[in-house]
């Protein structure tokens, strides 16, 4: 777990720095710092809007006297994707759009689900009730 932790906050943002670098150098640095801004921007926007909808659909679901187990993974994949869309980077909003986009998302969402099943079958997830 901590060479995970280690690698996520060391390599991860070497590698982000490496191609902001590369692509300043090559668009400008004005143009980098701009495309960096648009998209933490738009993918803000669009986490917002579909935020909203997560949230409707599962306020809608509990009237009806529903679990709603997938709007509630839908809006932790939301909030994952907005906050890697506001992080300066390439590979965190390449990331974080995948997230928030509905057709990446349901196929991230349902590998998800594969894996927490799978981890549940072989006990390595256990739920207590108190």
């Amino acid at each position: 777990m901590f060479l995970r932790l280690f690698l996520l906050f060391t390599v991860v943002p070497a590698i982000e720095l490496f191609l902001i670098i590369k692509i300043g150098q090559n668009i400008g640095a004005g143009n980098t710092i701009l495309l960096i801004l648009f998209t933490g921007v738009l993918g803000a926007y669009y986490a917002r809007q579909q935020g909203f909808r997560v949230v409707s659909s599962i306020q809608w679901k509990m009237e009806q006297g529903e679990v709603p187990g997938d709007d509630l993974v839908n809006g932790a994949l939301l909030l994952v994707g907005g906050a890697l869309l506001i992080t300066p980077g390439f590979i965190t909003d390449i990331i974080g759009f995948s997230l928030i986009f509905p057709l990446t998302r349901e196929i991230l969402k349902s590998a998800i689900k594969k894996e927490f099943e799978k981890r549940i079958r072989e006990g390595r997830i256990r739920f207590h009730r108190y």
